[in-house]
Parts: structure tokens; sequence; C-alpha cells
């Protein structure tokens, strides 16, 4: 099943000059890169994204931590998308995170996670539309590399 998911590097990710490293784990995968933009989300952005923590202790902490430096925002394309990338990325707690996940190896705080994704197929719907416009996203796939996959 195709699915779209929204995928966010945090600005640990961007600080920390990282990257790279998790484009090319979600790419390695598999999964399409359908859109992607730089961007330094503004307070009331950053609310509706996580508008489901809103009444939890760490929310002001997390909207002053996303909206502190640039974040990556991205959607990823493939089947299962959402169920893979929750796999790469691994626990929210970083010491839940098992070695070789995104968060096993570069998070040790949870509040100053690195990656945000989405984790069902309608907060990736909503999430996507939170940050891109539908023709900012460009569903695609390769002929030839997609039987390999």
């Amino acid at each position: 099943m195709n699915e779209r998911c929204f995928v966010m590097l945090k600005p640990g990710a961007i600080n920390r000059r990282i990257v790279g490293e998790v484009i090319s784990r979600l790419e390695r995968k598999g999964l399409n890169l359908s859109a992607a933009k730089m961007m330094k989300i503004g307070p009331e952005l950053a609310k509706q994204h996580y508008a489901e923590h809103a009444k939890k202790s760490f929310f002001k902490d997390l909207v002053t931590y996303v909206t502190s430096a640039p974040v990556l925002a991205m959607v990823w394309e493939g089947d299962n998308c959402i169920a893979l990338i929750r796999k790469l990325v691994g626990a929210t707690n970083p010491a839940d995170a098992v070695p070789g996940t995104i968060r096993g190896d570069f998070c040790i705080h949870t509040g100053l996670n690195i990656i945000h994704a989405s984790d069902s197929p309608k907060s990736g719907e909503r999430e996507c539309a939170l940050f891109f416009k539908p023709e900012e996203i460009i569903s695609w796939h390769d002929e030839y590399t997609d039987k390999w996959i």
C-alpha cells in the first residue's frame, strides 16, 4: 500500500550536520523523497503540528525547540512507508531506541529529539498538508529500481 509520511528533521539534526546521514538511511530503504524544504517554523505552525500534545507538560518546551532554528520538512512515499520509517526512526524515548535506529544512534534526550515521523496514514496526510501545498509534492517512481526493492 503506497503511503505518504511526513518527516521533519528538527533543529538538532540541522545544527549537528547529520541531515545527509538521515536522508541516506531513508533512501537506502527504498523510499521516495517527494518533497523537501528547509524552513523556520513559527509558533502557530508548531502548535498546530503538535496539537495532540497541547495539554502535556512538555508542549511549551517542544514548541520552543522546533522554532529555535531551521528544520527540514519532507514528504516520503512508498509501500507501507509509515511503519517502515517508524522502525528506522526508533522509539520516541532515546533510552529505548535500539542502536542502528536514527534515534538510537543520534539522540540522548527526548526533549531534543532530532526527528519527527508521522505515526499513521491519517496523521501523515494531515501533517503533509500543514507543511506543503499539493503542487509541492511530486509523487514519482523509478520503474527500473522499483522491481528490485
